[in-house]
């Protein structure tokens, strides 16, 4: 008699879930485990005046004393990291289940506390992996939204406190897509970035924040004998609407903008539902003149965004320095 596919596929199901959840009980215990360990040697280099000199000497010790029989999770090295982990989460209770130690490993990398609690919402929240987290971090996400938000909202956000109301809450300018591999040297033509980023489809959609499903790629319109194709389609379900992405491998001109408006408009008019918002239309550009933005779109607008795209991981004094030029242009507009 043969079995059920049904019955096998649930049964490894079952298996899979399991084992999952024992591994993640494995991982909350060792993270528990060198906090305390952490907490022991902080709290023991307090009782001596010489504590520079003393916890050099007490994390040697207990190296000699337990790397023999544990192994590599007893260096120096290792236990010095405990010890950091205790004084940069002091409260016990502050720990999340969800984030393993190599989670916690980069978390303790970052010396902003604001920065460092804007992650930990965003990788549990998200089940973030650590090699996600590491990405996030390095790709400066944090910075990037502050490009167009204060501190309060980006982690009013991130802790879901806030439902984002406004496109730029969650959309960033600009947009790091170093996961492509492509080179920043090398000329490519849209149809090439657009295979790409559908190629990456997952990458991308970490990228372009919560709450994104895809949805199509060169949507077709028909306008009375006329065919126009939008690059890709997707939907926040967080702001409730359609957005729309266009890509542009050259400097963005207002028939750029004038195009996505009028895609923005059709799906405004013939595909939003009446309980959704408006459309997001979204200029994904190589680079691009903020004036001819400002200038081509009305005051009031909130729904096209244009936002250049990087094919490599910005630095963090790229991103001082494009928050400087933000503030210098907000002051000339004021």
């Amino acid at each position: 008699m043969k079995l059920n596919p049904q019955l096998i596929a649930d049964i490894q199901d079952i298996i899979s879930q399991a084992q999952g959840r024992a591994i993640r009980a494995i991982d909350s215990e060792r993270v528990r485990m060198y906090w305390q360990i952490g907490k022991v040697i902080f709290e023991e280099e307090q009782h001596r005046q010489d504590r520079a000199v003393y916890g050099k000497y007490l994390i040697k010790s207990i190296s000699d004393v337990f790397q023999p029989a544990f192994g590599s999770g007893f260096t120096v090295r290792q236990l010095e990291r405990y010890r950091q982990f205790y004084r940069t989460f002091p409260i016990a209770s502050a720990l999340r289940t969800q984030l393993n130690w190599t989670q916690y490993k980069v978390l303790m990398s970052i010396d902003n506390e604001d920065k460092r609690e804007f992650y930990i919402a965003e990788a549990a929240k998200n089940n973030w992996s650590a090699r996600q987290l590491e990405r996030q971090v390095n790709s400066q996400l944090f910075e990037r939204l502050l490009l167009s938000n204060d501190v309060a909202s980006v982690l009013q956000v991130a802790r879901a406190e806030k439902i984002p109301t406004e496109p730029l809450e969650i959309i960033k300018d600009p947009m790091v897509l170093e996961f492509l591999g492509l080179k920043r040297e090398a000329s490519y033509y849209e149809k090439d970035l657009e295979q790409a980023l559908i190629t990456h489809l997952y990458d991308f959609m970490l990228e372009l924040g919560n709450g994104f499903s895809y949805v199509a790629r060169q949507k077709r319109i028909h306008l009375e004998g006329d065919d126009f194709f939008i690059d890709l389609v997707f939907y926040n379900r967080l702001l409730q609407c359609f957005v729309i992405i266009e890509i542009k491998t050259d400097k963005l001109t207002h028939q750029d903008l004038g195009q996505i408006q009028m895609y923005v408009n059709y799906f405004d008019r013939f595909e939003k539902q009446a309980f959704e918002n408006p459309t997001i239309g979204i200029l994904l550009c190589a680079d691009k003149n903020d004036a001819v933005v400002r200038i081509t779109l009305p005051p009031e607008n909130k729904t096209i965004i244009a936002s250049k795209y990087q094919l490599y991981l910005p630095t963090e004094e790229q991103l001082i320095e494009e928050m400087r030029k933000e503030i210098e242009k907000m002051d000339r507009r004021a």
